[in-house]
Protein backbone atom coordinates (compact mmCIF):
# COMPACT_ATOMS: atom_id res chain seq x y z
CA UNK A 1 0.00 0.00 0.00
CA UNK A 2 1.46 3.35 -1.28
CA UNK A 3 2.59 6.45 1.64
CA UNK A 4 3.56 9.87 1.03
CA UNK A 5 6.76 10.34 3.25
CA UNK A 6 7.67 13.78 3.50
CA UNK A 7 10.37 15.72 5.49
CA UNK A 8 9.03 19.07 6.39
CA UNK A 9 10.50 22.23 6.91
CA UNK A 10 10.60 24.05 3.54
CA UNK A 11 8.95 27.03 1.83
CA UNK A 12 6.91 26.76 -0.82
CA UNK A 13 7.13 28.66 -4.10
CA UNK A 14 6.51 28.43 -7.97
CA UNK A 15 3.64 28.06 -9.59
CA UNK A 16 1.28 24.90 -9.67
CA UNK A 17 -1.62 23.92 -12.09
CA UNK A 18 -5.21 23.86 -10.70
CA UNK A 19 -7.40 20.55 -11.98
CA UNK A 20 -10.45 20.42 -13.22
CA UNK A 21 -13.04 19.58 -10.26
CA UNK A 22 -13.75 16.22 -9.34
CA UNK A 23 -17.49 17.38 -7.82
CA UNK A 24 -17.85 19.02 -11.42
CA UNK A 25 -16.37 15.84 -13.67
CA UNK A 26 -18.32 13.27 -11.67
CA UNK A 27 -22.07 14.32 -12.24
CA UNK A 28 -21.15 15.42 -15.87
CA UNK A 29 -19.83 11.85 -16.67
CA UNK A 30 -23.30 11.24 -15.82
CA UNK A 31 -24.86 13.81 -17.56
CA UNK A 32 -23.56 12.21 -20.85
CA UNK A 33 -25.75 8.88 -20.10
CA UNK A 34 -28.86 11.64 -20.81
CA UNK A 35 -28.26 11.62 -24.84
CA UNK A 36 -27.36 9.27 -27.30
CA UNK A 37 -25.01 11.64 -29.29
CA UNK A 38 -21.60 11.88 -28.35
CA UNK A 39 -19.78 14.08 -25.43
CA UNK A 40 -16.63 15.12 -25.19
CA UNK A 41 -15.08 16.32 -21.54
CA UNK A 42 -12.03 18.36 -21.29
CA UNK A 43 -9.70 19.06 -17.87
CA UNK A 44 -11.62 16.01 -16.21
CA UNK A 45 -8.98 15.27 -13.68
CA UNK A 46 -7.05 12.03 -13.40
CA UNK A 47 -8.29 10.98 -10.18
CA UNK A 48 -9.40 7.45 -8.50
CA UNK A 49 -12.90 8.30 -8.06
CA UNK A 50 -13.03 9.62 -11.84
CA UNK A 51 -11.38 5.97 -13.14
CA UNK A 52 -14.36 4.00 -10.83
CA UNK A 53 -17.17 6.44 -12.90
CA UNK A 54 -15.51 5.43 -16.16
CA UNK A 55 -15.72 1.86 -15.31
CA UNK A 56 -19.50 2.42 -14.13
CA UNK A 57 -20.78 3.96 -17.32
CA UNK A 58 -18.70 1.42 -19.37
CA UNK A 59 -20.15 -1.05 -17.23
CA UNK A 60 -23.55 -0.01 -18.70
CA UNK A 61 -22.74 0.13 -22.66
CA UNK A 62 -21.39 3.43 -22.92
CA UNK A 63 -18.52 4.07 -25.12
CA UNK A 64 -15.57 5.77 -22.83
CA UNK A 65 -12.08 6.91 -23.81
CA UNK A 66 -9.69 8.84 -22.18
CA UNK A 67 -6.38 10.95 -23.28
CA UNK A 68 -3.65 11.86 -21.49
CA UNK A 69 -4.38 15.61 -21.58
CA UNK A 70 -7.56 15.58 -19.83
CA UNK A 71 -10.17 14.84 -22.55
CA UNK A 72 -12.68 12.17 -21.97
CA UNK A 73 -14.90 11.17 -25.07
CA UNK A 74 -18.37 9.32 -23.84
CA UNK A 75 -21.00 7.97 -26.36
CA UNK A 76 -23.73 6.22 -24.70
CA UNK A 77 -25.51 5.59 -28.04
CA UNK A 78 -25.95 1.60 -27.49
CA UNK A 79 -26.47 1.76 -23.59
CA UNK A 80 -27.70 -1.71 -22.54
CA UNK A 81 -27.30 -2.36 -18.83
CA UNK A 82 -28.89 0.59 -16.71
CA UNK A 83 -27.27 -0.41 -13.26
CA UNK A 84 -24.61 0.67 -11.00
CA UNK A 85 -23.45 -2.45 -9.41
CA UNK A 86 -22.19 -2.60 -5.83
CA UNK A 87 -18.82 -3.99 -6.84
CA UNK A 88 -18.30 -0.59 -8.61
CA UNK A 89 -19.40 2.09 -6.55
CA UNK A 90 -18.96 0.54 -2.69
CA UNK A 91 -16.31 3.21 -2.39
CA UNK A 92 -18.04 6.20 -4.11
CA UNK A 93 -20.84 7.97 -3.08
CA UNK A 94 -20.80 9.88 -6.41
CA UNK A 95 -22.59 6.61 -8.00
CA UNK A 96 -25.99 7.78 -6.87
CA UNK A 97 -25.97 10.50 -9.83
CA UNK A 98 -26.39 7.96 -12.32
CA UNK A 99 -30.08 7.62 -11.03
CA UNK A 100 -31.62 10.92 -11.96
CA UNK A 101 -30.19 10.05 -16.11
CA UNK A 102 -31.11 6.65 -16.18
CA UNK A 103 -34.26 6.73 -14.89
CA UNK A 104 -34.96 10.09 -17.01
CA UNK A 105 -33.83 8.89 -20.39
CA UNK A 106 -34.74 4.95 -19.92
CA UNK A 107 -37.60 4.90 -17.57
CA UNK A 108 -35.77 2.35 -15.06
CA UNK A 109 -32.57 2.64 -12.97
CA UNK A 110 -31.28 0.05 -10.69
CA UNK A 111 -28.29 2.09 -8.26
CA UNK A 112 -26.50 0.25 -5.43
CA UNK A 113 -26.67 2.61 -2.38
CA UNK A 114 -23.50 4.50 -2.44
CA UNK A 115 -20.25 4.47 -0.37
CA UNK A 116 -17.20 6.86 -0.10
CA UNK A 117 -15.35 8.98 3.05
CA UNK A 118 -16.63 7.25 6.09
CA UNK A 119 -17.29 10.94 7.56
CA UNK A 120 -21.05 10.99 8.37
CA UNK A 121 -23.98 10.58 7.52
CA UNK A 122 -25.29 11.13 4.09
CA UNK A 123 -29.00 10.20 3.00
CA UNK A 124 -30.16 9.50 -0.28
CA UNK A 125 -33.95 9.54 1.07
CA UNK A 126 -33.56 13.53 -0.44
CA UNK A 127 -32.52 12.04 -3.91
CA UNK A 128 -35.53 9.42 -3.52
CA UNK A 129 -38.24 11.90 -2.27
CA UNK A 130 -37.60 14.61 -5.01
CA UNK A 131 -37.57 11.86 -8.35
CA UNK A 132 -41.15 10.31 -6.79
CA UNK A 133 -42.45 14.01 -6.72
CA UNK A 134 -41.48 13.59 -10.77
CA UNK A 135 -43.77 10.71 -11.09
CA UNK A 136 -41.06 7.89 -10.15
CA UNK A 137 -41.47 4.43 -8.42
CA UNK A 138 -38.77 3.64 -6.16
CA UNK A 139 -37.97 0.89 -4.02
CA UNK A 140 -34.79 0.08 -1.94
CA UNK A 141 -34.40 -3.52 -1.63
CA UNK A 142 -31.44 -5.79 -1.09
CA UNK A 143 -28.71 -2.33 -1.16
CA UNK A 144 -30.30 -1.48 -4.40
CA UNK A 145 -32.79 1.65 -5.13
CA UNK A 146 -35.46 0.50 -7.58
CA UNK A 147 -36.91 2.91 -9.60
CA UNK A 148 -39.18 2.86 -12.68
CA UNK A 149 -42.03 4.89 -14.29
CA UNK A 150 -45.85 4.26 -14.11
CA UNK A 151 -47.56 2.17 -16.20
CA UNK A 152 -48.11 4.23 -19.48
CA UNK A 153 -45.56 6.85 -19.00
CA UNK A 154 -42.47 7.15 -21.18
CA UNK A 155 -41.34 10.26 -19.41
CA UNK A 156 -40.90 11.95 -15.64
CA UNK A 157 -42.85 14.60 -15.28
CA UNK A 158 -42.15 18.09 -13.75
CA UNK A 159 -42.68 19.08 -10.39
CA UNK A 160 -42.08 21.51 -7.37
CA UNK A 161 -38.61 19.86 -4.91
CA UNK A 162 -38.72 21.39 -1.42
CA UNK A 163 -35.93 19.14 -0.09
CA UNK A 164 -35.63 19.25 3.66
CA UNK A 165 -31.62 20.34 3.66
CA UNK A 166 -29.10 21.32 1.22
CA UNK A 167 -27.99 18.80 -0.83
CA UNK A 168 -25.60 19.08 -3.47
CA UNK A 169 -25.70 15.56 -5.23
CA UNK A 170 -29.87 16.00 -4.73
CA UNK A 171 -29.88 19.34 -6.99
CA UNK A 172 -27.67 17.65 -9.25
CA UNK A 173 -29.54 14.67 -10.12
CA UNK A 174 -32.70 16.64 -9.81
CA UNK A 175 -30.85 18.95 -12.62
CA UNK A 176 -30.23 15.62 -15.14
CA UNK A 177 -33.96 14.30 -14.29
CA UNK A 178 -35.86 17.27 -14.99
CA UNK A 179 -33.74 18.24 -18.02
CA UNK A 180 -36.08 15.39 -19.90
CA UNK A 181 -39.00 15.41 -17.88
CA UNK A 182 -42.56 16.96 -18.84
CA UNK A 183 -43.18 20.51 -18.39
CA UNK A 184 -41.28 22.62 -15.81
CA UNK A 185 -39.82 21.88 -12.23
CA UNK A 186 -39.09 24.24 -9.59
CA UNK A 187 -35.70 23.18 -7.64
CA UNK A 188 -35.96 25.04 -4.24
CA UNK A 189 -33.54 25.22 -1.61
CA UNK A 190 -31.34 24.17 -4.55
CA UNK A 191 -27.66 23.96 -3.29
CA UNK A 192 -25.30 26.78 -5.29
CA UNK A 193 -21.63 25.36 -5.65
CA UNK A 194 -19.79 26.48 -8.71
CA UNK A 195 -19.85 22.64 -9.57
CA UNK A 196 -23.62 22.91 -9.56
CA UNK A 197 -23.62 26.04 -12.30
CA UNK A 198 -20.54 24.18 -14.29
CA UNK A 199 -23.13 21.57 -14.49
CA UNK A 200 -26.07 23.21 -15.50
CA UNK A 201 -23.94 25.12 -18.65
CA UNK A 202 -23.52 21.70 -19.57
CA UNK A 203 -26.86 20.77 -19.44
CA UNK A 204 -27.47 23.87 -21.62
CA UNK A 205 -24.86 22.92 -23.93
CA UNK A 206 -26.56 19.57 -24.66
CA UNK A 207 -30.31 21.93 -25.11
CA UNK A 208 -31.51 22.08 -21.40
CA UNK A 209 -33.62 24.92 -20.64
CA UNK A 210 -32.41 26.08 -16.78
CA UNK A 211 -32.72 29.25 -15.10
CA UNK A 212 -32.19 30.49 -12.02
CA UNK A 213 -28.67 28.05 -11.44
CA UNK A 214 -26.52 29.30 -8.63
CA UNK A 215 -29.46 30.37 -6.73
CA UNK A 216 -31.47 28.54 -4.06
CA UNK A 217 -33.85 28.50 -7.00
CA UNK A 218 -33.69 26.89 -10.16
CA UNK A 219 -36.15 26.56 -12.56
CA UNK A 220 -36.04 23.78 -15.36
CA UNK A 221 -38.12 23.55 -18.53
CA UNK A 222 -38.06 19.86 -19.78
CA UNK A 223 -37.12 18.66 -23.21
CA UNK A 224 -38.06 15.88 -25.24
CA UNK A 225 -34.14 14.98 -26.30
CA UNK A 226 -31.02 16.34 -25.28
CA UNK A 227 -27.65 16.58 -27.98
CA UNK A 228 -23.91 16.11 -27.50
CA UNK A 229 -21.75 18.72 -26.07
CA UNK A 230 -18.11 19.88 -25.94
CA UNK A 231 -17.43 20.98 -22.59
CA UNK A 232 -14.70 22.00 -20.15
CA UNK A 233 -14.65 21.00 -16.43
CA UNK A 234 -14.52 23.80 -14.12
CA UNK A 235 -11.30 24.41 -12.00
CA UNK A 236 -11.53 22.38 -8.49
CA UNK A 237 -11.73 25.26 -5.61
CA UNK A 238 -11.26 22.42 -2.97
CA UNK A 239 -7.46 21.72 -4.58
CA UNK A 240 -6.95 25.13 -4.96
CA UNK A 241 -7.81 26.44 -1.18
CA UNK A 242 -5.77 22.95 -0.37
CA UNK A 243 -2.80 24.34 -2.09
CA UNK A 244 -3.63 28.20 -0.40
CA UNK A 245 -3.46 26.28 2.74
CA UNK A 246 0.01 24.77 2.51
CA UNK A 247 1.82 28.03 1.00
CA UNK A 248 -0.14 30.04 4.00
CA UNK A 249 1.73 27.12 6.29
CA UNK A 250 5.16 26.40 5.09
CA UNK A 251 5.66 30.14 3.80
CA UNK A 252 6.81 31.15 0.49
CA UNK A 253 4.93 32.53 -2.54
CA UNK A 254 3.05 30.83 -5.28
CA UNK A 255 0.76 31.29 -8.24
CA UNK A 256 -2.03 29.05 -8.82
CA UNK A 257 -3.16 28.76 -12.12
CA UNK A 258 -6.20 28.51 -13.63
CA UNK A 259 -8.19 28.57 -9.71
CA UNK A 260 -11.02 30.87 -9.74
CA UNK A 261 -10.57 33.16 -6.79
CA UNK A 262 -14.53 33.79 -6.74
CA UNK A 263 -15.52 30.58 -5.63
CA UNK A 264 -13.16 30.69 -2.37
CA UNK A 265 -13.96 34.31 -1.23
CA UNK A 266 -14.50 32.57 2.51
CA UNK A 267 -11.24 31.00 2.13
CA UNK A 268 -9.55 33.29 1.42
CA UNK A 269 -10.91 36.26 3.86
CA UNK A 270 -9.82 33.77 6.25
CA UNK A 271 -6.22 33.53 4.83
CA UNK A 272 -5.84 37.72 4.55
CA UNK A 273 -7.18 37.49 8.03
CA UNK A 274 -3.99 34.94 9.01
CA UNK A 275 -1.88 37.21 7.46
CA UNK A 276 -1.34 36.11 4.17
CA UNK A 277 -1.52 38.39 0.83
CA UNK A 278 -3.87 36.50 -1.44
CA UNK A 279 -4.72 38.31 -4.48
CA UNK A 280 -6.97 37.52 -7.43
CA UNK A 281 -5.81 37.45 -11.00
CA UNK A 282 -7.33 37.04 -14.89
CA UNK A 283 -5.94 33.52 -14.82
CA UNK A 284 -5.17 32.39 -11.01
CA UNK A 285 -4.58 33.19 -7.88
CA UNK A 286 -1.25 34.31 -5.96
CA UNK A 287 -0.15 33.57 -2.41
CA UNK A 288 2.40 35.11 -0.34
CA UNK A 289 3.16 34.24 3.70
CA UNK A 290 6.11 34.73 5.98
CA UNK A 291 4.73 30.95 7.60
CA UNK A 292 3.68 30.09 10.93
CA UNK A 293 5.72 32.56 12.90
CA UNK A 294 3.16 35.22 11.67
CA UNK A 295 0.32 33.53 10.85
CA UNK A 296 -3.09 34.57 13.55
CA UNK A 297 -5.43 31.73 14.50
CA UNK A 298 -8.92 31.76 13.07
CA UNK A 299 -12.03 30.63 14.15
CA UNK A 300 -14.87 30.00 11.99
CA UNK A 301 -17.58 27.89 11.56
CA UNK A 302 -18.73 25.37 7.75
CA UNK A 303 -21.58 26.27 6.20
CA UNK A 304 -22.96 25.49 2.61
CA UNK A 305 -21.72 27.52 -0.25
CA UNK A 306 -21.12 30.37 -0.10
CA UNK A 307 -20.39 30.19 3.43
CA UNK A 308 -16.73 28.68 4.55
CA UNK A 309 -16.71 24.64 2.71
CA UNK A 310 -16.35 21.83 4.44
CA UNK A 311 -14.38 20.44 2.35
CA UNK A 312 -11.60 23.50 3.63
CA UNK A 313 -12.07 22.43 7.29
CA UNK A 314 -9.52 19.92 7.85
CA UNK A 315 -6.71 21.71 5.49
CA UNK A 316 -7.17 25.04 7.33
CA UNK A 317 -6.96 23.07 10.87
CA UNK A 318 -3.96 22.41 9.85
CA UNK A 319 -2.35 25.66 9.40
CA UNK A 320 -4.59 26.76 12.99
CA UNK A 321 -2.29 23.98 14.53
CA UNK A 322 0.90 26.38 14.21
CA UNK A 323 -0.68 29.68 14.01
CA UNK A 324 -0.11 32.13 17.11
CA UNK A 325 -3.01 32.18 19.20
CA UNK A 326 -6.53 29.98 20.03
CA UNK A 327 -9.48 28.95 17.60
CA UNK A 328 -12.19 27.84 17.41
CA UNK A 329 -13.36 25.59 14.54
CA UNK A 330 -17.15 24.65 14.47
CA UNK A 331 -18.25 21.78 12.07
CA UNK A 332 -22.01 21.58 10.93
CA UNK A 333 -22.07 19.87 7.59
CA UNK A 334 -21.03 15.81 8.92
CA UNK A 335 -20.31 14.61 12.09
CA UNK A 336 -17.68 12.75 11.55
CA UNK A 337 -15.74 15.13 10.64
CA UNK A 338 -13.05 15.66 13.13
CA UNK A 339 -10.99 12.33 12.33
CA UNK A 340 -8.31 14.06 11.74
CA UNK A 341 -7.48 15.67 15.10
CA UNK A 342 -5.97 12.30 16.78
CA UNK A 343 -3.65 12.06 13.78
CA UNK A 344 -2.67 15.84 14.46
CA UNK A 345 -2.36 15.22 18.00
CA UNK A 346 0.44 12.52 16.86
CA UNK A 347 2.43 15.15 15.01
CA UNK A 348 2.42 17.71 18.55
CA UNK A 349 -0.95 19.93 17.79
CA UNK A 350 -3.12 20.61 20.77
CA UNK A 351 -6.76 20.26 19.84
CA UNK A 352 -9.53 19.34 22.09
CA UNK A 353 -13.15 18.30 20.32
CA UNK A 354 -16.66 18.51 22.23
CA UNK A 355 -19.28 17.67 19.64
CA UNK A 356 -19.06 19.43 16.67
CA UNK A 357 -16.79 21.96 18.00
CA UNK A 358 -12.74 21.79 17.76
CA UNK A 359 -10.37 23.98 20.05
CA UNK A 360 -7.29 24.53 18.47
CA UNK A 361 -4.18 25.96 20.42
CA UNK A 362 -1.17 26.97 18.26
CA UNK A 363 2.13 25.28 18.89
CA UNK A 364 5.52 26.89 17.63
CA UNK A 365 6.23 23.78 16.18
CA UNK A 366 4.99 19.96 15.22
CA UNK A 367 7.47 17.29 15.00
CA UNK A 368 7.26 14.12 12.42
CA UNK A 369 5.26 11.15 13.02
CA UNK A 370 3.51 8.01 11.28
CA UNK A 371 -0.03 9.36 10.84
CA UNK A 372 -3.31 7.26 8.85
CA UNK A 373 -5.33 9.14 6.60
CA UNK A 374 -9.18 8.45 7.56
CA UNK A 375 -10.79 9.95 4.61
CA UNK A 376 -10.03 12.68 1.84
CA UNK A 377 -9.71 16.10 3.09
CA UNK A 378 -7.95 14.54 6.49
CA UNK A 379 -5.50 12.86 3.70
CA UNK A 380 -4.83 16.75 2.65
CA UNK A 381 -4.73 17.83 6.11
CA UNK A 382 -1.90 15.44 7.34
CA UNK A 383 0.26 16.31 4.29
CA UNK A 384 0.36 20.39 4.73
CA UNK A 385 0.98 19.33 8.50
CA UNK A 386 3.30 17.26 7.66
CA UNK A 387 4.82 19.64 5.39
CA UNK A 388 5.59 22.00 8.23
CA UNK A 389 6.55 19.54 10.91
CA UNK A 390 10.14 19.15 11.72
CA UNK A 391 11.45 15.68 10.90
CA UNK A 392 9.76 12.55 8.83
CA UNK A 393 6.10 12.49 8.14
CA UNK A 394 4.51 8.93 6.96
CA UNK A 395 0.62 9.29 5.97
CA UNK A 396 -0.32 5.98 5.19
CA UNK A 397 -3.13 5.32 3.77
CA UNK A 398 -3.80 7.77 0.86
CA UNK A 399 -5.53 5.72 -1.49
CA UNK A 400 -7.83 8.48 -0.13
CA UNK A 401 -6.00 11.13 -1.29
CA UNK A 402 -5.74 9.73 -4.85
CA UNK A 403 -9.86 9.73 -5.13
CA UNK A 404 -9.69 13.32 -5.08
CA UNK A 405 -6.17 15.38 -5.54
CA UNK A 406 -4.64 15.15 -9.07
CA UNK A 407 -0.79 14.22 -8.24
CA UNK A 408 -0.93 15.88 -5.48
CA UNK A 409 3.47 15.10 -4.30
CA UNK A 410 4.10 15.64 -8.08
CA UNK A 411 2.50 19.47 -7.68
CA UNK A 412 3.85 19.74 -4.24
CA UNK A 413 7.61 18.43 -5.46
CA UNK A 414 7.22 21.30 -8.00
CA UNK A 415 6.75 23.84 -5.48
CA UNK A 416 9.58 22.68 -3.57
CA UNK A 417 8.69 20.31 -1.85
CA UNK A 418 10.30 17.38 -0.35
CA UNK A 419 7.99 14.55 -0.63
CA UNK A 420 7.57 11.27 -2.26
CA UNK A 421 5.28 8.58 -2.79
CA UNK A 422 7.19 5.07 -1.47
CA UNK A 423 5.42 1.44 -1.39
CA UNK A 424 5.74 -1.79 0.33
CA UNK A 425 9.26 -2.41 2.06
CA UNK A 426 10.34 1.09 1.64
CA UNK A 427 7.34 2.54 3.20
Amino acid sequence: MDKLLIRGGRQLRGEVLISGAKNAALPELCAALLTEQPVTLHNVPRLQDVSTMLKLVRNMGVVAERDDNGTVQLNAGDLTNPEAPYELVKTMRASVLALGPLLARFGHAKVSLPGGCAIGSRPVDQHIKGLQAMGAEIVVEHGYMVASLPAGRTRLKGARILTDMVTVTGTENFLMAAALAEGETLLENAAQEPEIVDLAEMLIRMGAKIQGHGTSHIRIQGVEKLHGCEHAVVADRIEAGTFLCAVAATGGEAFLRHARGDHLDAVIDKLRDAGCEVGCEKDGIRIASQGAAQLKAQSFSTTEYPGFPTDMQAQFMALNVIARGASMVTETIFENRFMHVNEMVRLGATIHVEGKVAMVEGVPQLSGATVMATDLRASASLVIAGLVAEGETLVDRIYHLDRGYDRMEAKLCGLGADIERVTGAAA
